[in-house]
């Protein structure tokens, strides 16, 4: 037994080697440089504060927040999540940002209706839950239906991760057109969805999407009449709120006017997905699901005793999982509270309004819909004649060019066979207030640089990659070989005249300056194609190097 004098503290590691009493062999630690060559990496990243990145970072200008966020973070690094019961702290930071997301989204706190959560990664894992949650509850209801799959019905707006939540999880996504002026599905479109019957006669509609805000748009799904609908037949409704959930409560208070309703106060409403990381101003990754009932919400577990281990128990996708994320949320969600938060949310709406009336201005481009939020799509303005018009992809490459990342968005061919069209996406955060009497200038020049320059030309492209892609095969004839990794690269680099090599060397560098002859190859291509031209890009990123050994 060991005794108290030689019990390590619980962060204190023994200064003997066990069961030997001798001192441990020196371990060989080089530390010089290291830290020095992370930052000249990180110099060449895009900048994560100072407004000039209009996407991906979530910038509340308050260097006090960061430094908060990164004490938490420090103060928890050894700890795994996976066990908040050897690890007590987890529970009770988890189990405060849960309470305090259920608050600003009104949910009951009592009675079968309670409404309970959990922390995730990000959006992402916050939407697979759902999804999963569902889909079990659909098999439980139902049983075992030859030929019936339970479907999820979302708008072809929809965040991209119910598509991965398709995929890994076996269900059958069915997508519904947006309108393109708009960017808003049809309430009637998602009531036909629900009445349409299986192969059997039954109803195999076990979950329905909606979103506040969709992230290509910002414009706010009709969640009361579709909810509504849902909660007739016995469905189960899932706001997907990752980007809206942190900002969207309190935007009226805020002077950003009326917000449709989105969230538990409508009734019909099962979950919702709401990402700290987002506008709740912490650190990538967390998320926080929402679900109203305790046993709706238990489907999302995974738990089993049948292995020699330990009990396993986890409420989301990963077993251990760091505890430095969580609790930087936790901290800045105590920080900020409702106040900062309105405070912080009102820079966002004077800035949003900025911006629309900037882009307002702007011969050859228009904001799609009416957004209701900080994010704004803008496309080109097709009333105007040929010569006036402005690309958006080619706009934002030209505003690259003068320190400001904007993010262009491919047009999409929808179901019915409207026509989405390609958009630039605008993410407002609260520090582009202070950004805006050089931004709004910058936007004009760069939409006067490239007005009446069309897009780019992609046959080249198109021929390079066409090269490497198999045709249909002859009816009833053997399916031919999709290309290699090796041949789909080098078309690639064909096709954008990339050497391949030294731009990504120590950098991950490997797309080009420009990204609208890119995105015009993906609306190109076809979708199988250039979903695995993107595979191929990103994979390339974290290739090794071959002199990327350990240490060198």
């Amino acid at each position: 037994m060991t005794t108290p004098e030689t019990t390590p503290t619980p962060d204190t590691a023994p200064a003997t080697d066990a069961g030997t009493g001798a001192a441990p062999d020196d371990v060989p630690v080089r530390t010089d440089g290291i830290l020095e060559r992370l930052a000249a990496l990180r110099a060449a990243d895009a900048p994560t504060h100072g407004g000039h990145v209009l996407s991906y970072v979530y910038d509340p200008g308050l260097a006090e927040v960061d430094e908060l966020a990164a004490a938490a973070m420090r103060a928890v690094q050894p700890v795994n999540g996976l066990d908040p019961t050897t690890f007590t702290s987890v529970a009770v930071m988890e189990r405060e940002l849960v309470g305090f997301a259920r608050a600003v989204l009104h949910g009951p706190t009592d009675g079968p209706d309670v409404v309970v959560g959990s922390v995730t990664s990000g959006g992402t894992e916050s939407c697979l839950l759902a999804v999963k949650a569902a889909r079990d509850a659909f098999r439980a209801r139902h049983g075992d239906r030859p030929g019936v799959r339970p479907r999820v019905v979302v708008a072809a707006s929809a965040h991209a991760a119910f598509r991965k939540a398709a995929q890994y999880l076996d269900v059958t996504l069915t997508t519904l057109p947006v309108d393109p002026a708009s960017g808003l599905p049809d309430a009637a479109a998602y009531v036909a969805e629900l009445d349409r019957r299986s192969v059997d006669g039954g109803r195999d509609v076990a979950l329905v999407v909606v979103s506040a805000p969709s992230y290509p748009h910002g414009v706010v799904d009709p969640v009361a009449e579709v909810a509504a609908a849902a909660h007739e037949r016995g469905v189960d409704v899932h706001v997907d709120a990752c980007v809206g959930g942190w900002v969207l409560p309190f935007w009226g208070a805020a002077g950003g006017g009326q917000v449709p309703p989105f969230d538990f106060a409508v009734p019909g409403v099962t979950s919702i997905s709401a990402d700290v990381h987002k506008y709740g101003y912490a650190p990538k990754g967390t998320s926080v699901l929402l679900v109203r009932g305790r046993d709706r919400q238990r489907r999302q577990f995974f738990a089993t005793t049948a292995w020699p281990g330990y009990p396993v128990v986890n409420a989301g996708m990963s077993g251990s999982r760091p505890a430095g994320p969580l609790a930087a949320a936790w901290a800045v969600s105590q920080a900020l509270g409702t106040e900062g938060y309105t405070a912080l949310t009102a820079r966002c709406v004077r800035a949003t309004r900025a911006l629309h009336a900037a882009v307002g201005q702007l011969d050859g481009l228009r904001v799609v819909g009416s957004p209701t939020g900080p994010l704004i799509a803008v496309a080109t303005d097709e009333s105007v004649p040929a010569e006036r018009r402005v690309d958006p992809h080619v706009w934002a490459d030209a505003a690259r060019a003068r320190g400001w990342v904007l993010q262009p968005q491919p047009g999409l061919t929808q179901g019915d066979g409207t026509r989405l069209p390609h958009t630039t996406h605008l993410t407002v955060t609260p520090v582009t207030e202070a950004t805006l009497d050089d931004l709004v200038p910058a936007l004009a020049a760069s939409a006067d640089e490239v007005r009446g320059v069309g897009r780019p030309d992609t046959s080249g492209v198109l021929a390079a990659l066409g090269a490497v892609s198999p045709a249909p095969a002859a009816a009833g004839g053997p399916a031919l070989a999709a290309p290699t990794s090796d041949e789909m690269w080098a078309a690639l680099l064909t096709a954008l005249d990339t050497d391949g090599g030294s731009p990504r060397r120590g950098t991950g560098a490997v797309l080009p300056d420009r990204l609208a002859p890119l995105m015009a190859v993906m609306e190109s291509l076809p979708g199988p194609v250039a979903e695995r031209l993107l595979v191929e890009i990103l994979a390339r990123v974290a290739e090794p190097l071959d002199d990327a050994a350990p240490g060198a």
